[in-house]
């Protein structure tokens, strides 16, 4: 059953809360909280889904942009001492936040924003142990999608060589309020025990992989020509070839 909420919704941070309990049950059911956990949660929105772990759990903080919402949080009796920040959290460090480390990462984030915060997740690989994230539906389908396929893009690749992803399930939009014209999914992150790329040339992976698909429909000897690549790259990859055909680790091995 879907309940109404009084908040007035703001479009320039994407909010669209979910309303329907069996839904909430099925999500927590889903994340499994256990009582040793330390909860990070992203944009907790009005607490549907907070007051249903934060009695579970360790610890909790949550990260709220809107100014409204903070105060409605901080006013709920279920929420009494849960750690609140006001703030954008791609402005954060986890390892700042008043939560103890590893922490578990739940979000049902703006849609907009879904590419920087799984960017944001991987630059600090360290500091959380698993994520599950709503996102559009055709955003999470982009993600798994294979090379030489039109989904297969930056975000496919960079996500691809850090993370392991599992799709929980679709989420309809008659859950949320206001409703959204698109389909959801829960996706659960896990770090890859190695990385495809390591750590230390993730900032130049990003912007390579980024140049690659600014133009996809050009050869990377048009999108590359300004990289210095070594003369075992050149041997090792055609670069006649269209960025939508090159795998995963085809990308890692040119940095």
């Amino acid at each position: 059953m879907s309940k109404k909420t009084d908040h007035p919704f703001r479009k320039r941070w994407g909010q669209n809360f979910l309303a329907d309990r069996n839904l909430l049950d099925k999500i927590v059911r889903t994340i499994d909280p256990k009582k040793s956990d330390s909860i990070l949660e992203i944009g907790p929105g009005e607490g549907a889904l907070t007051e249903l772990i934060y009695p579970v759990v360790k610890e909790m903080v949550a990260i709220e942009i809107d100014p409204m919402l903070i105060e409605h949080l901080k006013n709920r009796e279920s929420l009494k001492g849960l750690n609140i920040v006001h703030g954008d959290v791609l402005l954060q460090d986890i390892e700042s936040l008043p939560v103890k480390n590893l922490v578990r990462v739940i979000g049902n984030i703006p849609y907009n924003i879904t590419s920087p915060i799984i960017f944001w997740l991987i630059e600090q690989l360290h500091f959380w142990d698993d994520a599950f994230i709503m996102m559009q539906k055709e955003v999470a389908e982009r993600l798994s999608a294979v090379a030489g396929t039109k989904a297969y893009g930056r975000f496919t690749v960079v996500t691809g060589a850090y993370l392991n992803m599992d799709y929980c399930f679709t989420i309809p939009p008659d859950v949320f309020i206001p409703k959204p014209k698109v389909d959801s999914a829960i996706i659960r992150f896990t770090k890859k025990k190695t990385p495809i790329v390591p750590d230390d040339k993730y900032v130049r992976f990003n912007k390579l992989v980024a140049t690659a698909f600014s133009q996809r429909r050009k050869m990377l000897r048009n999108t590359l020509k300004a990289w210095n690549f070594t003369d075992s790259v050149k041997e090792r990859i055609d670069f006649t070839r269209r960025p939508e055909s090159l795998t995963i680790e085809e990308f890692a091995s040119m940095v």
